[in-house]
């Protein structure tokens, strides 16, 4: 089944305000920035985005963030971004913080079918206000549920044309788990090359998973924290 549609504002134009996106990425690392670029081009509002990170104040999920199109973020580290800051601070964004691991595995667990699991990570902490405690093995544990999204956006090195990915490096810590917990699956891609020429031992995400696919035009690929030597 070929899942290429021509170009990002194909791919998203069903997109609406108020829906559940799920974002791939690590910082600023395998972000979908076609598809983000065109979400601020549609001005679309109230979202609730589920990311690692916020990005930075004028690139990735940042520039949702200055136009006010999140109306919530599910986040674990959020540490680059100013707005994000002021808007949490004053009220005008919700947040939920969660650890990092606990987000991998709520969006793994949601692709998979399982409804929550009980982790260690957060309790004694705010994380586990209000959520339900069990011990394991004499360790006290709190019960996440899964997490799922109306839209799940995400950037590979490598896709064909029935939706298989690959990612490259760290691009694998969260959209390879997001590509599965969508309802609609968005796959942005590198390169974009017809079914049967990837090898099958190097694909991460199956194209089960993937409704639409497209070849970005254009990747900054910015570094969040670029550190050199002195000279």
């Amino acid at each position: 089944m070929n899942k290429v549609v021509e170009n990002v504002e194909e791919a998203c134009k069903d997109i609406t305000s108020g829906v559940t996106i799920m974002l791939g990425g690590f910082g600023l690392c395998g972000i979908p920035e076609n598809a983000i670029a065109e979400l601020v081009k549609k001005s679309i509002t109230d979202l609730t985005c589920i990311s690692n990170n916020a990005g930075v104040d004028d690139f990735g999920l940042g520039l949702l963030l200055q136009k006010h199109q999140i109306k919530k973020m599910i986040s674990s580290y959020v540490g680059e971004n100013d707005e994000f800051e002021r808007q949490m601070l004053s009220g005008e964004l919700e947040v939920d913080l969660i650890p990092q691991g606990s987000l991998a595995e709520r969006c793994r667990a949601g692709g998979a079918g399982i409804p929550a699991f009980f982790t260690p990570a957060g309790y004694g902490t705010e994380v586990a206000e209000g959520k339900e405690v069990r011990e394991f093995n004499g360790k006290p544990h709190i019960l996440e549920s899964a997490l799922t999204a109306d839209f799940a956006i995400v950037k590979a090195w490598k896709g064909d044309t029935a939706g298989n990915l690959i990612y490259k490096a760290t691009a694998k810590n969260f959209n390879p788990m997001m590509a599965m917990a969508g309802k609609i699956t968005i796959a942005e891609v590198e390169e974009l090359v017809p079914a049967g020429e990837l090898n099958p031992n190097e694909i991460h995400t199956p194209g089960i998973f993937v409704q639409r696919i497209f070849q970005g035009e254009t990747y900054e690929k910015r570094i969040e924290q670029r550190t050199v030597r002195t000279k």
